[in-house]
């Protein structure tokens, strides 16, 4: 009678994490599919071959992510997602205007991760930078995968409550942008050359200056400019989460769940009551 009772929602389970699953292997797929290809076409505009091939590869790895964890996505959180995608593309923009070797693009992927949860953050990188690579900027586009990785790292770093304590949270973030660096190089390398604007190309020119290849350049300036941004970004965003209302902030499950910003684990009023949904 039980077995039977709990077969739909075990079967709702099982599809999610398929939904969840496919959309990793095709998000995978598309950066494999830019790093080994090495299509050029796509620094001159989103709508090229490769550029297309791309935005259908990152959109839908995306949406079956999106699909595989709304269940768990309070209204709040999903009311937050464009709220951070602006965040992420103005501050980026105006980063990249200027020409300072940081990035800054990722203020609002961490602050969704660090309130509802990696696959929310995980969202809100790729839409940001599919729509960031459809308006403003193509360059922007292959590096939705480094959204990936940071709205994942992020998640995972609020349940292990490094957003508690101010010193920790830019500790996440180096860590973060060190495998952030690793990720992105290829890209930088095979796709554009080199050339992404803003003030790191200038420190890749230096490196090749050097007598290092090309990726080995990249790569060099990746581990210098992403963990002082990741740094930076993470413990812009412990502030941030320290200005917010703390009924604010409880209005996420996630937060809720593993204490995320709290020094003290919550208490329940009645103990036996069902724990709160745990987001992913």
């Amino acid at each position: 009678m039980s077995s039977t009772a709990t077969t739909p929602a075990d079967s709702k389970k099982t599809r999610n994490r398929i939904f969840i699953a496919v959309g990793t292997i095709i998000i995978v797929a598309t950066y494999l599919y830019l790093v080994v290809g090495q299509p050029t076409d796509i620094a001159a505009s989103s709508f090229s071959q490769s550029g297309l091939i791309a935005i259908a590869g990152y959109v839908i790895g995306a949406i079956l992510l999106a699909v595989g964890a709304i269940h768990r996505l309070p209204t709040a959180t999903v009311a937050m997602v464009p709220v951070a995608i602006a965040l992420n593309i103005v501050v980026g923009q105006l980063v990249s205007v200027i020409g300072i070797p940081v990035y800054l693009d990722s203020i609002g992927t961490v602050l969704v991760s660090a309130l509802a949860g990696p696959a929310a953050g995980v969202v809100t990188g790729i839409l940001t930078n599919v729509i960031w690579g459809l308006t403003l900027s193509p360059i922007a586009l292959p590096y939705a995968v480094v959204q990936v990785v940071i709205g994942v790292m992020a998640g995972y770093a609020a349940r292990l409550g490094m957003f508690r304590l101010f010193y920790l949270a830019p500790v996440a973030g180096a860590v973060t942008g060190f495998v952030s660096a690793i990720v992105s190089a290829p890209i930088s390398a095979f796709v554009f050359g080199g050339a992404t604007g803003g003030g790191t190309g200038a420190i890749v020119g230096a490196f090749q200056a050097m007598g290092n290849s090309l990726l080995a350049s990249t790569t060099l300036q990746g581990l210098l400019s992403d963990p002082l941004d990741k740094a930076i970004v993470f413990t812009i965003v412990v502030l941030i989460l320290a200005a917010l209302p703390s009924r604010f902030r409880q209005r996420f499950p996630f937060m809720r769940q593993y204490n995320v910003f709290g020094r003290k684990a919550p208490v329940l009023k009645d103990a036996t009551a069902a724990a709160p949904t745990v987001e992913s």
